[in-house]
């Protein structure tokens, strides 16, 4: 099953410098597709936006977030494609960061329960965070990134690794956590995690009330968790489902130009 991205930037919507090119490189084991910065290939050595898609999306999919998003003069954007291949039907083929049982969640879906949770911790998880914690390590070696200057961020299953990502990498903090759409995942893991490094964490963070694929109350539970231990949250919340719209797109640009300037 496919989760789909939808977004509607307003008509004030200011462009970023992102000018329809696009570079496609490989770092550590990932595929990354790279826009922005001085030259629309993400040249320079500018602060970035690293936005990891969702389970089913193909690698591409947030790419044209650098198009409507205006984050700041030279940021360059990078979009990492997840490791695993999926047959998501019509012929089409996704990515998934880590596999997702489909039966499970169809009969949630069915029962009309909306997925919870909070308390598990997916096969696969840890594997993904070391592929995408050694891209970055490519980027910062290979493309002069600078991760107290790289905002963090992602949609639904990659908004959930980049939260993974910032409460267990040990090396240089971000400037910035963007969790589009994600939940509260291994519980059990997260809160002490969130309890250590909460208070130098600066979050934007923005999901719909009627998301059918992850449930609000598990964002909201991410949300108090990070507020407790003393973070910087944006919270926004939407009435809506499992999206992208206007106001976290305005939210974002917000976040990244006062984190990244």
């Amino acid at each position: 099953m496919r989760i789909l991205l939808f977004y509607q930037p307003s008509a004030s919507s200011s462009p970023s410098c992102y000018t329809g090119a696009m570079q496609v490189l490989t770092a550590g084991s990932l595929r990354v597709r790279a826009v922005g910065g001085t030259d629309g290939n993400a040249g320079g050595d500018g602060p970035a936006i690293i936005l990891s898609h969702g389970f089913g999306a193909p690698g591409d999919d947030l790419v044209s977030l650098a198009r409507v998003v205006d984050a700041g003069r030279g940021v360059r954007w990078f979009f990492p494609e997840a490791p695993h291949a999926l047959d998501v039907g019509m012929g089409q083929q996704g990515r998934a960061w880590w596999h997702i049982d489909m039966m499970r969640f169809q009969r949630e879906m069915m029962a009309g329960r909306r997925a919870n949770i909070v308390d598990e911790t997916p096969d696969g998880l840890v594997e993904a965070r070391a592929a995408l914690d050694g891209c970055i390590d490519a980027l910062v070696a290979e493309h002069r990134l600078d991760p107290a200057r790289t905002i963090l961020g992602g949609f639904s299953q990659g908004a959930m690794l980049s939260t993974e990502l910032v409460l267990f990498r040990e090396k240089t903090s971000f400037a910035g956590l963007a969790v589009l759409s994600g939940s509260l995942l291994s519980s059990s893991r997260w809160s002490p995690a969130i309890a250590e490094r909460g208070a130098s964490l600066h979050v934007m963070q923005s999901h719909g009330e009627a998301d059918p694929i992850l449930a609000f109350e598990g964002a909201m539970a991410l949300r108090n968790l990070l507020v407790a231990a003393g973070a910087d949250v944006d919270f926004v919340k939407f009435r809506g489902q499992h999206e992208i719209p206007s106001v976290t797109l305005e939210h974002l640009a917000a976040f990244a130009r006062a984190r990244l300037a």
